[in-house]
């Protein structure tokens, strides 16, 4: 069975960016083929859930992880942090082997 975790402050950011939206089930994480190094991380709003979305709740949020992109997921841990003047999502992510120098792009 796969695994994704929530920190507490990827939860926070999740429940505000919904409020601020007004409607929303969750964060939808999938992957698409980007960058020099081979994939890169797409972030949505999720309306609804696929059938086929792996889902998971932690936090009070929920996070819906699209089929192709679970295998490059699994065991990886959602994250929130503040680097100077910058906020974002962070993959703490298990099953990277490489990436490029922007941090934009990954390997599996």
């Amino acid at each position: 069975m796969a695994h994704l975790s929530i920190t507490s402050s990827a939860a926070e950011q999740i429940q505000r960016a919904l409020a601020e939206r007004g409607h929303g089930l969750g964060l939808r994480v999938s992957v698409k083929p980007s960058g020099c190094s081979g994939y890169s991380y797409v972030l949505d709003f999720a309306d609804e859930a696929a059938n086929d979305d792996a889902v998971f709740e932690e936090h009070g949020v929920t996070v819906f992880v699209t089929p192709e992109a679970l295998p490059m997921l699994d065991g990886s841990e959602v994250d929130y942090v503040s680097e100077g003047l910058n906020r974002f999502f962070r993959f703490n992510n298990p099953n990277v082997k490489d990436q490029c120098g922007c941090g934009e792009s990954f390997t599996v």
